[in-house]
């Protein structure tokens, strides 16, 4: 460019003055991805619930809008995926949709039939069929590596379409046939969850959750989900009380921290005559004069010199 030209945007309704399209966010796939898209034209809408034919990375597949894709929605997501709305699904589009499930219902029997001729060791969870017809996913469990290459070129002659095996977790497990929780509502990885937050027995612990495995385990066998909702707020809080063993001065005397009432803002305090009692966070402060249970060495070697 000659020195002083301005470049023209390839694209000028995205540049700085021009208002961009509204794009919105959709659920599509049996693993109930979540993905960004914009609408086949500028002054075409969608609403919540509506059922709609997408282009996605995959192909041609159905999916439902779930709302407008915010630019706070899409920060939380990361880099959700994107592609476009190509029209709101018709009668035809939803015999095909009925159609195609009741085909991946046959396409998974012909799968195990194939596992078992071969003697693969893996288990078939549930077979996808893209609306497109593009592929056809194949979702596994699979303790070790397995060659399915035999099965892939036998799927392939079958189907004549491409295979695409992927092997999953127990948790993908559980998001893709489990049902409800023991909430009484549909599974989060059912529904709201876009990927799988890491879940450990301390967060359990921090939130005086039951330890007891069968209660906090989730339809996969792994700690729920849930569970890591609430932590970085009772994280917060915790930070805001005194830690347990702490001494602290109190309305009847010292004392030493033992537990905590997190949500409540209470610390539990046992006084030097081991009697213990639960006080409001605010009526306890520091006790300056003794540090881990003892007397600070300079206290102590000043009463000594006495």
């Amino acid at each position: 460019l000659r020195p002083g030209v301005r470049r023209t945007p390839r694209f000028p309704y995205l540049s700085k003055g021009f208002p961009s399209m509204e794009r919105y966010f959709v659920r599509y796939g049996i693993t109930r991805i979540l993905g960004v898209f914009s609408p086949p034209s500028e002054d075409q809408t969608f609403a919540r619930g509506d059922q709609v034919i997408i282009r996605t990375d995959r192909g041609l597949e159905a999916g439902e809008v779930l709302g407008p894709a915010t630019e706070r929605g899409i920060q939380m997501l990361g880099t959700p995926p994107e592609g476009r709305i190509l029209r709101r699904m018709t009668a035809d589009d939803q015999r095909e949709v009925v159609r195609i499930r009741r085909q991946a219902e046959e396409e998974i029997e012909i799968c195990n039939r194939h596992v078992r001729e071969l003697g693969l060791e893996m288990e078939l969870v549930d077979v996808e069929h893209i609306f497109g017809g593009e592929r056809i996913i194949v979702y596994y469990l699979a303790d070790q590596r397995v060659d399915f290459r035999e099965l892939v070129r036998r799927l392939a002659a079958e189907f004549h379409t491409r295979i695409e095996m992927r092997q999953i977790g127990v948790r993908d497990e559980a998001k893709l046939l489990g049902d409800y929780g023991d909430c009484g509502k549909p599974l989060c990885c059912n529904t709201h969850l876009s990927s799988m937050p890491p879940v450990s027995m301390k967060m359990a612990k921090l939130q005086k959750a039951t330890l007891d495995p069968t209660k906090i385990s989730g339809r996969c066998g792994r700690l729920k989900c849930c569970l890591r909702y609430e932590f970085d707020t009772y994280e917060a809080m915790q930070k805001e009380l005194p830690p347990v063993g702490t001494w602290v001065r109190t309305p009847e005397g010292r004392g030493r921290v033992i537990g905590h009432e997190i949500l409540a803002g209470k610390v539990l305090v046992e006084n030097e005559d081991r009697i213990r009692k639960l006080l409001d966070a605010d009526d306890v402060v520091p006790d300056c004069e003794k540090t881990n249970g003892k007397d600070r060495p300079g206290r102590a070697a000043a009463k000594t010199s006495e």
